[in-house]
């Protein structure tokens, strides 16, 4: 009940649709990421369009007929957005009301009045990651980035001592954290629990986002000093209301769809009987669309009317929200036909058959698929939900604890090392004024520490849970 994925929409095949030897689909592997690779970095083709290109060439290198193609990269695409679209529309509309509404800034801003000295990387880490929960990468940055140059403008603070611990916040929630697109798509792939995938990936997040954020941000500092670009300090959007949402209705209503998710995944397994009624209470109260729908709904209450929005706004906010997330969708959609095409081929079984062989953990095997679709590709949800679809048939025996686990690792490999092919380095280039090679030395180093920090700990985890 509270798996993302149902028996329905479990849509793989008995039988393979191609009975290429594993030579083959090893190549129509490579071949299939290939034209992905190829088609974003050097053609500048949308990544949606380049990963149903890419599963088409799969197929054909597997030597499956198209006529098998098709259907198997249309199911996946189909139950892929069944199981996450209305998820990301859901936390889309409620990200759109906290910016809208000024609840992101009463944050913001109660929390940096509490702070000074060298507490403030840690306000900004804290304030990143609040926000960052139901907010994509991008938003967050747009958001935060004002906030980020006025308070290091106004205290004289080291741009870096503030900007990559609120950087590092909005990544590890990005990449760890349903519900963002990329964990969603990476628990319905492998059928993972998300109150127990949330619940460990705030375990894991708490450490990564420290290292990676307020410590690592002291040796930013020192060798990356750039003065701070003024040309990109922008009015807030709150700026324009009469009022604001209060610090403790707006914390509340962020973290509502957490709490609901969390406590569902706690009463499992402590009740731990299906038939019991205080779990089945839960298992709908603290299921994904349960926990979502509740909180947009709150929100329109004590986001938008405590803002002053008038019914006719908050339709508009809404629907404002929906535009933005459609190429979001359309590329995870794809991407769960990408994972589809590679499990209908074989190829999931074939990594299987590998990971036996050469005896490598699969939560490793998982990290070391993404990051090297992630350094391949720039983007971290299309690492995220090629590496779930190959990694998909290893999780067939795991526990409840360890799928989850599964997903964690797949979505630390899926932020390592971002450079220029990923179109976040230029939103962080071009915001904090910095040249390729300081983004390198900062941006870049910070992603890397978020990915191999994350992945040792869920390694660590699985060792002892």
């Amino acid at each position: 009940m509270t798996s993302l994925s149902v028996e329905m929409l479990a849509a793989d095949p008995v039988a393979p649709i191609t009975s290429a030897g594993h030579a083959q689909l090893g190549i129509a592997v490579l071949a299939g990421i290939a034209v992905i690779v190829l088609l974003i970095t050097k053609f500048k083709v949308h990544a949606f369009l380049a990963l149903t290109i890419g599963s088409l060439a799969l197929g054909a290198f597997a030597g499956a007929p198209l006529d098998k193609v098709i259907p198997s990269f249309t199911t996946g695409l189909g139950n892929t957005v069944a199981g996450v679209g209305v998820l990301i529309a859901l936390g889309a509309i409620l990200g759109k009301l906290l910016a809208d509404s000024g609840g992101a800034d009463q944050i913001v801003d109660t929390i940096l009045a509490r702070a000074s000295g060298r507490s403030m990387p840690w306000a900004m880490v804290l304030i990143a990651s609040v926000i960052g929960l139901p907010l994509f990468f991008e938003v967050g940055i747009v958001l935060l980035i004002p906030v980020v140059l006025m308070v290091a403008k106004r205290g004289n603070y080291s741009l870096m001592r503030i900007g990559i611990p609120a950087l590092a916040g909005l990544s590890v929630m990005h990449g760890l954290i349903p519900p963002h697109p990329g964990p969603l798509v990476a628990i319905d792939a492998v059928q993972a629990n998300l109150g127990l995938t949330l619940a460990l990936g705030v375990l894991v997040s708490i450490p990564t986002v420290i290292i990676a954020g307020p410590v690592f941000a002291k040796y930013a500092a020192r060798w990356v000093d750039v003065p701070v670009p003024e040309k990109m300090i922008q009015a807030r959007p709150s700026e324009d209301l009469d009022k604001r949402p209060s610090f403790g209705a707006t914390v509340f209503t962020v973290l509502l769809p957490v709490v609901l998710m969390l406590g569902s995944a706690l009463v499992e397994i402590i009740i731990d009987d299906p038939a019991n009624m205080v779990q089945r209470v839960f298992d709908v109260i603290g299921s994904p669309l349960m926990a979502l729908l509740a909180a947009v709904i709150v929100g329109m209450f004590t986001l938008g009317r405590a803002a002053g929005f008038t019914k006719g706004r908050l339709s508009t906010t809404v629907e404002k929200s929906l535009g933005p997330i459609a190429g979001v969708l359309l590329i995870v959609g794809a991407g769960g036909g990408f994972k589809q095409t590679l499990i209908d081929s074989g190829v999931g079984q074939m990594v299987l058959e590998i990971s036996e062989d050469w005896s490598i953990p699969a939560l490793l095997l998982a990290w070391l698929i993404a990051v090297v679709i992630r350094l391949a590709t720039g983007s971290a949800t299309v690492a995220t939900v090629s590496a779930a679809g190959l990694v998909a048939p290893l999780a067939a025996d795991m526990s409840s604890t360890h799928l989850a686990l599964l997903v964690l690792a797949i979505g630390a490999g899926s932020l390592f090392f971002s450079h220029v092919n990923d179109a976040g380095f230029w939103l962080v280039k071009e915001y904090f004024g910095m040249s390729v090679g300081q983004t390198i030395k900062t941006w870049s180093v910070m992603e890397t520490i978020i990915s191999v920090v994350a992945g040792a700990i869920v390694l660590l985890l699985s060792l002892v849970i």
